[in-house]
Parts: C-alpha cells; sequence; structure tokens
C-alpha cells in the first residue's frame, strides 16, 4: 500500500510502499478514503511522544481518517465488512497511523458510523477538531448569555467551537482577518477582533472593557495568552490548547485555567455526529490535497495559518 513515511524523528515525510496490515482479534481494516491533517501529526514526527511512547519506523502519521473496513478480526461485533466509519484513529506504538491506503484499528476506538449528509471524504476533518471544540465549550458549563472569546478561529477547533458555542446561545466573539470576517458570522460569530489589526488584547480590552466569561485559545504564546486570560471575569473559564497557561497563577485570579488535552472516546464522537446530521455544526472550508503531497500540507500546518481543515485524500 501507499503511505507517507518518516525515518526518524524529524525526518521529512515521504511516499512510500508498505506492507498492508492485516487486522488481528478485535480489530478492523479500514480501507481509508482520507486523512484529516492536524497539528498532533507533525509533532509526533519532532518527537513530543518521545520517551513516552514507543514508536514505530517507518513512521506512518496520522491519526484522523474516513473510510469503509474491508475486514475484520475475531471477535468484532461492534462493525461490519462494509461499514463506512470515520474516527480519531489512534494506536500505540505510534508509526501506524492513517497517511495511508490502508489502516487497522481496535473496535473500541473513538469510531462511529460516517454522518448521513457528508462525503465519506469529508468526514476525515471532523474527529479531532470538532471533539475537542465540543469538549472545550462543555468544559466551561456556560448557556444562553455569556460571553467566549474564541482566538484561532478560523481553523477547524475554532470553526467548531464558534458553532458549538453560538449553538448554546452565547455571546461568540472570534478572531479573524477581515478577509474572513464574514464567514465566521455565518458561522455564528456575534463579533470579531481583526487579529491583523494590532495587539489583540488591547481590542478586546477597548471593546469589553467590563471583561468576559470564557476564553478558548488555541494559538496564542504564553505572553498573549496571561494578557487575555486577565480580561476574564472572575469565575470564569480560560482555556488552552497549545499548553501555555499557568494554571496555578489563574487559580490565584480567581479564574478556572486549563492546559486542555482531548480524551477521545465512541461517545464523543457519536455527538459529533448528531451535531453534523441534525445541522449544529458544518464542515468548515476544506483544502482536499492528495497523499502524495502530505509534506506540503504538513508545513502549511505548522504554518498556524490554515483555514479550516486539510484533507489528505487517498488516489484510487
Amino acid at each position: 500500500m501507499k503511505a507517507i513515511t518518516v525515518a526518524d524523528f524529524g525526518a521529512q515525510p515521504q511516499l512510500s510502499d508498505m506492507p498492508k496490515p492485516t487486522p488481528g482479534q478485535g480489530q478492523l481494516l479500514v480501507k481509508l478514503a482520507a486523512a484529516g491533517v492536524n497539528p498532533y501529526d507533525w509533532k509526533v514526527i519532532d518527537g513530543i511522544m518521545k520517551g513516552h511512547v514507543r514508536h514505530d519506523f517507518p513512521l506512518i502519521p496520522g491519526q484522523d481518517g474516513s473510510g469503509t473496513i474491508e475486514a475484520v478480526g475475531e471477535c468484532v461485533s461492534a462493525h461490519q465488512v462494509g461499514d463506512k466509519i470515520y474516527g480519531q484513529f489512534f494506536t500505540t506504538p505510534l508509526g501506524h497511523g492513517s497517511y495511508a491506503e490502508y489502516i487497522v484499528v481496535p473496535q473500541e476506538g473513538a469510531l462511529d458510523t460516517v454522518p448521513q449528509n457528508i462525503a465519506l471524504e469529508d468526514a476525515a476533518a471532523l474527529p479531532t477538531a470538532a471533539m475537542t471544540a465540543n469538549a472545550l465549550v462543555a468544559c466551561t458549563g456556560l448557556e444562553a448569555g455569556p460571553t467566549v472569546f474564541i482566538v484561532g478561529a478560523t481553523g477547524g477547533v475554532g470553526s467548531f467551537a464558534v458553532q458549538i458555542a453560538h449553538s448554546k446561545g452565547l455571546h461568540v466573539i472570534a478572531t479573524a482577518s477581515s478577509a474572513n470576517a464574514e464567514a465566521m458570522k455565518k458561522l455564528g460569530a456575534d463579533d470579531i477582533i481583526d487579529h491583523t489589526q494590532g495587539d489583540v488584547a488591547a481590542q478586546l480590552r477597548g471593546r469589553y472593557p467590563q471583561g468576559i466569561d470564557a476564553l478558548l485559545d488555541l494559538v496564542s504564546n504564553a505572553e498573549t495568552f496571561a494578557a487575555l486570560a486577565a480580561q476574564v471575569k472572575p469565575g470564569g473559564y480560560a482555556l488552552t490548547t497549545a499548553f501555555v497557561a499557568d494554571e496555578k497563577a489563574l487559580e490565584k485570579q480567581g479564574i478556572h485555567g486549563q492546559n486542555f488535552e482531548l480524551k477521545a472516546n465512541a461517545n464523543a464522537l457519536q455527538i459529533i455526529t448528531q451535531m453534523v446530521e441534525s445541522g449544529i455544526i458544518q464542515l468548515p472550508a476544506l483544502q482536499k490535497v492528495p497523499l502524495a503531497q502530505a509534506a506540503e500540507a504538513l508545513s502549511r500546518s505548522r504554518s498556524g495559518k490554515t483555514k479550516g481543515k486539510i484533507v489528505l485524500v487517498m488516489e484510487g
């Protein structure tokens, strides 16, 4: 099978021929239609999990995907051959990921049937980004009225977070350039702060001197995050997926601060399926790229300026 591999930590991704995997007990063999690109993918290549989890080389990156079950191992009861599924195909040791034509995954993973109202390829954009967005909003427990500021709103997680927060009746402030402002408003943003027009924290303070109820920050460094978190009202929430929060300092400020990490499971993904089928969330803009161009796609993800989601599409 064709797959994207890296020979060692930090190596350049390349298209390779790899053995087609075989499902063992409790496992599914999935013929992938597409793989979603996430920052975690290039972080694994860089070695973020080195020393914590075993890695197999040559390493195939990728944790999000969608496809059709081609075969099942013994003792599989939750799925059957021919099912079209999507999910977070995370397995250990790392190195057997979704940037490939086939993947073997455990049946008890974060998997679900592809939502009926979207294409099989498009479903690969959902798992990590949508589950993270929903979990972030749910972590605040806020509904109907309070103000939430979403920083990094035009990316995959941010696009879903805007929609989910809007569906709960929150007043959503989103960062976006003028070119993307209208798209964010269509997703449910009530107000836009243009991050290209000066200091974001200063703009927020000028427009919301009374403070905000929650901060969901997907991109800021430690200094910017601290400046924004200082504007969260006592008892409010300041969450970051970039792991730049000083949680003890935020606690002293009377703020619920957290370096947020997704805990994915099948139930969490089933909620996303329901949200898509009911129209609560729509897919963000998709950039579909052939599998062979994965190295370029990962470079775009590294830049932090990706709009929507990048999806690697299998050929043939």
